[in-house]
């Protein structure tokens, strides 16, 4: 059991390359936030996202202030 938590540093992702994304299911409406290569179109998952908490936690994690789109 551990008493002190290791602070996490913010992650990082290529601005030139890639857009932050969330893709949403229009079946079930589960989400994802990931990254979208901008020159391939290649999605790459990060974390699933179930809440309003979560979505806070993965701007925070990358740095993200600007809109994040979403897509179907």
């Amino acid at each position: 059991m551990s008493l002190f938590k290791k602070k996490s540093s913010a992650k990082s992702y290529d601005k030139d390359t890639q857009k932050p994304v969330i893709k949403a299911s229009i079946c079930n409406g589960e989400q994802v936030a990931g990254f979208k290569d901008l020159h391939t179109g290649k999605f790459e998952e990060v974390m699933l996202i179930c809440s309003a908490a979560d979505l806070d936690d993965f701007r925070v994690m990358y740095g993200i202030t600007e809109e994040i789109t979403k897509e179907y």
